[in-house]
């Protein structure tokens, strides 16, 4: 009976350890996912990257975004030690899905006001352009005056079950994907408004927000279906 007990033991082990490179993964494409999602709507930071991308170069835009997320990866674990405190609550299955669908209606109205939201217009930056460690800073301090994102993290946390018990490595694998998706991002951003910066104007910013919207309003939508059915 003891041998089988340790035979039992010893398989649902090797089941954990063969489990944990998909824990791994999985956690990787969320964080991905997360990070783009908590940088791309074009919010005051957006702006100001977009400004600084256009009067100063594309160099000068992408530390921005850098500082941006830097401030991000805070909040975010922020949330995560938030959730962390109470993951006996968030993994009981009945309380899990209860969060899926309030993530998903959340992101649902982050969506909409996304595609809503009118960016402010563009104004000229100083002749100065400053080193790129004091952009990157202004563009940290800019995002992290904003403590708001912790209810999109909350919001991105739970829809997608990033909070993870007992996959410390893992977990902070995750939350390093989260900055590499901000990255992603500021980087093709940058990239891309400095090969058609003369043709780029307030409008394109706001037809950005609203692709984006209805993206979010999409993935939400499918979420919440998911969730529930």
């Amino acid at each position: 009976m003891c041998d089988n007990s340790e035979k039992n033991t010893k398989f649902a082990n090797n089941f954990n350890m063969w489990l944990e490179p998909i824990t791994t993964f999985s956690l990787i494409i969320k964080g991905l996912i997360v990070g783009i999602i908590a940088s791309a709507p074009m919010g005051p930071v957006g702006v100001l990257t977009v400004q600084r991308t256009l009067n100063k170069g594309r160099w000068y835009g992408f530390v921005t975004g850098i500082g941006a997320a830097l401030s991000d990866l805070i909040y975010a674990l922020m949330t995560g030690l938030g959730m962390s405190i109470v993951i006996d609550f968030i993994q009981d299955p009945e309380n899990r899905l209860y969060m899926r669908v309030i993530g998903s209606i959340l992101l649902f109205g982050f969506g909409l006001y996304t595609y809503l939201s009118r960016p402010a217009p563009m104004r000229p930056t100083s002749n100065n352009k400053g080193t790129l460690a004091h952009n990157m800073f202004t563009g940290f301090l800019v995002t992290f005056g904003n403590p708001l994102i912790v209810f999109l993290f909350v919001a991105l946390f739970a829809r997608f079950d990033f909070i993870q018990n007992g996959h410390r490595i893992s977990q902070t694998i995750g939350f390093l994907s989260i900055v590499a998706g901000a990255l992603l991002w500021w980087f093709a951003l940058s990239t891309i408004i400095d090969k058609v910066r003369t043709r780029f104007h307030i409008e394109t910013i706001r037809r950005i927000n609203r692709v984006f919207g209805l993206i979010v309003i999409f993935a939400s939508v499918i979420g919440l279906m998911y969730a529930l059915f």
